[in-house]
């Protein structure tokens, strides 16, 4: 299987509606914001939602979350020494006939998330391990989404109804609590594949493909209390794709152009043409995706899951 043979950018458009979509916990759980009250939701957070979602769609995953474990390994090191992978623990023991380019390459074939985002397999220093570390660079890079507009956070005071301690005569010190969500938010997230990067780990057009068929839905099968199903959703996924490995233009000028469309709805926001129908109405050679072009490079434009 070859190698990426194109650049390609990408932009993720979703919204959040009365829920928490990255809760900060060192300020109480709180939706994540910056210094001027803009939403964030962190690409850790992303490429989670993004290897959950692969994982469920039957792809090999490497970090696997705790609650989503399908192989029962209890952390990474067992996963990657696993015999169950066909890898072993003789696997990592670099040697002449086994160097750390040879161990690279065959974890990138075990494994989607590696030889997307890449991976660092960093062992101790026993007598078996010698101290190995193979620092693994992915093609795929996702940056933290920010909300269009500063976000409105409502935060809600809990009780929970039963007691977890004591004989049940008084009320526990954990008996209260705090709920909080965004009200009504639009984030933008930007991405982008470099196939230089892709030469290295094996990431594959076919990879690519798959990656752009799950960014659609990358919000599906993730509810829980802070984020009731339906509450979060993918709008738009704009897709770039490059006629060559070194792209006609950088991503910075790709994504600025999404950026530009954006402040330009703000700017005609209005009662009968708000953000959330300007992004719908956003589709194939439509006025608004003509905004997306530079040069001949044309996105493909895909509807939210």
């Amino acid at each position: 299987m070859s190698a990426l043979s194109h650049k390609i950018d990408f932009a993720i458009i979703f919204s959040v509606k009365h829920a928490n979509p990255n809760g900060d916990p060192l300020n109480g759980n709180r939706p994540r914001t910056d210094y001027d009250g803009f939403g964030e939701v962190t690409d850790v957070c992303l490429k989670r939602k993004l290897r959950d979602r692969l994982q469920t769609a039957g792809h090999p995953i490497f970090v696997q979350s705790d609650e989503k474990k399908t192989d029962g390994m209890v952390s990474l090191k067992a996963r990657a020494e696993s015999d169950d992978y066909g890898l072993g623990k003789n696997a990592f023991k670099p040697s002449k006939d086994n160097t750390k380019d040879d161990i690279a390459k065959k974890v990138c074939e075990k494994w989607l998330d590696v030889r997307s985002f890449g991976q660092v397999f960093a062992f101790g220093k026993e007598a078996d391990a010698a101290g190995v570390s193979i620092a693994i660079r992915g093609p795929v890079t996702i940056q933290s989404a920010f909300s269009i507009e500063p976000v409105s956070i409502t935060s809600t005071q809990i009780t929970k109804s039963v007691n977890s301690e004591g004989d049940g005569t008084k009320k526990g010190s954990d008996t209260m609590g705090m709920k909080h969500r965004v009200d009504s938010a639009i984030y933008v997230a930007y991405g982008a594949m470099a196939p230089q990067l892709a030469d290295k780990t094996g990431f594959s057009d076919d990879d690519a493909e798959v990656i752009k068929a799950i960014l659609p839905k990358l919000f599906e099968g993730d509810a829980s209390s802070a984020r009731p199903e339906g509450s979060m959703a993918v709008s738009k996924v704009i897709w770039w794709q490059h006629n060559s490995k070194a792209g006609q233009y950088s991503s910075a000028k790709v994504h600025v152009l999404l950026s530009e469309l954006i402040d330009a709805w703000k700017e005609d926001n209005n009662e009968d043409k708000n953000l959330l129908n300007q992004i719908d109405n956003l589709k194939p050679d439509s006025e608004s995706s003509k905004k997306l072009e530079i040069g001949d490079l044309k996105p493909e434009i895909i509807d939210g899951f």
